[in-house]
């Protein structure tokens, strides 16, 4: 059985070739793939697609990748849905400001099509419901976060994070107290090995600070080892 069969995945570049390359990849994995060669279009047909999953490219005309990541995370009924940057940036600046800017993971083109079909396995299966078992509401001072509703809220205000955002501040909340190493998290939270970069902890972890700012940032840093949540 397929691990991605029904799923609905946009893909958005302005080079015919990658995205037939993509789109026939995915069919044969079951998904029901919509292309976009022009990045203006991306909102409108999103609404109708309803993707479960966007893949931008960066350095496209008219309107860059990190553009309509942020025309993403700006719309009410995308904000939470996942994205990929694929791109030929892959210098580590560029992957950072790509997190930065809202997205869940990133791959450096050229690109190999089996990785990519399971980086898009791995977002999907964190940004996905859990299990009635699994499902928690967690709360420390004045931040709670509800699974069954996908929401976190700071002192009765909602605060809007991707799903990777999410699963890593359950995490941390699940195990307050306690010190968790970058490598830790990286196989807990995105399940790749220990040789992934580690700088993608910290650039989730910074923009969760920033959005936990209310709760006078509650993500301390034990240097040289990781981070904790601190017990309120």
């Amino acid at each position: 059985m397929k691990t991605l069969s029904g799923k609905r995945i946009l893909i958005v570049d302005d080079e015919p070739d990658v995205t037939e390359l993509i789109s026939y990849k995915l069919a044969r994995e079951g998904c029901e793939v919509e292309v976009l060669n022009d990045p203006l279009q991306v909102i409108g047909t999103a609404r109708e697609f309803r993707p479960d999953l966007f893949i931008l490219d960066i350095m496209m005309p008219e309107l860059d990748g990190l553009k309509v990541c942020r025309l993403i995370r700006a719309d009410r009924e995308l904000k939470s849905v996942p994205v990929i940057f694929l791109t030929a940036r892959g210098e580590v600046e560029n992957r950072i400001e790509g997190l930065e800017q809202g997205g869940d993971d990133y791959i450096a083109k050229p690109f190999d099509t089996k990785e990519l079909i399971l980086r898009i396995g791995s977002v999907l299966k964190r940004s996905g419901p859990g299990t009635e078992k699994e499902k928690e509401r967690l709360v420390s001072g004045s931040i709670v976060l509800d699974e069954e509703l996908h929401q976190v809220s700071v002192a009765g205000k909602e605060v809007e994070l991707t799903a990777t955002e999410f699963k890593l501040l359950k995490l941390l909340m699940q195990r307050k107290g306690r010190v968790l190493t970058r490598e830790n998290l990286l196989v807990n939270v995105w399940n790749y090995d220990t040789n992934t970069e580690t700088r993608t902890i910290d650039t989730h972890i910074r923009r969760l600070r920033e959005k936990l700012a209310g709760d006078s940032n509650p993500i301390e840093t034990v240097r040289g080892v990781g981070y904790r949540f601190i017990a309120n």
